[in-house]
C-alpha cells in the first residue's frame, strides 16, 4: 500500500488478509456507503481495536436512543467543529447533509452551529456538548436541567455525553494521526 493510499500518517497496514467477519463488514460498507470509511482502514491493522471502536460507534450512533441520528451526527460536527478534526468534520458534515437534506445545515454546523435555524431541543443539546468539549468539569444540575426542561429524559442526556465524549476520543486520535477522509465525502449531498 502507498503512503497516499494508507488512511493516516502511521504505517500501520490493514490485515491482510482481513478476517472473515471484517470482510463481511468492509463488504456490506462498500454496498451501503459506495466505499470503506477510512476510520474503518485506520483500524483494521487490530481486529480487536477495530471491533472495540465499532462496537462503541455502533451502540452510540445506531442503537436505540430517544436522539435521531440526525441529532447524533450533529453533536459529532459540533464536537468535531470544536476540536477542528478535520476527518470528522468531512464524514459528520456529509451525514448532516444527507439525513436533514439541508446541505446548508452541515455546513453552518462545521462553522458555528448558533448560525443554524435550530430549534430549542437541538440549540439544548448542542450548547451542552459545547460545554462538555470545552470544560466538562464546569457542567452542573442547571445544565442537565436545561436538557430536561426542552424534553430530554436523563437517558437522552446519557446519550448526548456520551456521544459527545466519544468524538471528543475519536477526535483526537484522528488529528494525532493525521487521519484522512475519503475523498468521496467531499462532494456528498450538496
Amino acid at each position: 500500500m502507498s503512503a497516499s493510499d494508507m488512511p493516516t500518517a502511521l504505517d500501520l497496514p490493514m490485515m491482510d488478509p482481513l478476517p472473515e467477519e471484517t470482510q463481511r463488514y468492509f463488504d456490506i460498507c462498500v454496498e451501503k456507503l459506495g466505499m470503506v470509511p477510512n476510520v474503518l482502514r485506520a483500524y483494521a491493522f487490530d481486529v480487536e481495536k477495530l471491533n472495540g471502536f465499532t462496537a462503541l460507534y455502533n451502540d452510540l450512533m445506531l442503537g436505540d436512543s430517544g436522539l435521531s441520528k440526525l441529532e447524533r451526527e450533529m453533536i459529532a460536527v459540533v464536537v468535531s467543529s470544536i476540536n477542528k478534526c478535520f476527518y470528522c468534520l468531512v464524514a459528520h458534515g456529509a451525514a448532516v447533509r444527507a439525513l436533514s437534506g439541508n446541505p446548508m445545515l452541515g455546513e453552518q454546523l462545521v462553522m458555528n452551529y448558533r448560525v443554524a435555524d435550530l430549534d430549542a431541543r437541538q440549540r439544548a443539546m448542542l450548547d451542552f456538548a459545547e460545554k462538555m468539549t470545552l470544560a466538562s468539569y464546569t457542567i452542573e444540575e442547571q445544565d442537565r436541567q436545561s436538557l430536561r426542561d426542552v424534553g430530554f429524559s436523563d437517558r437522552d442526556i446519557w446519550d448526548i455525553a456520551n456521544v459527545t465524549g466519544f468524538y471528543n476520543m475519536s477526535n483526537r486520535v484522528a488529528s494525532a494521526t493525521r487521519m484522512k477522509p475519503n475523498d468521496e465525502y467531499h462532494a456528498q449531498n450538496r
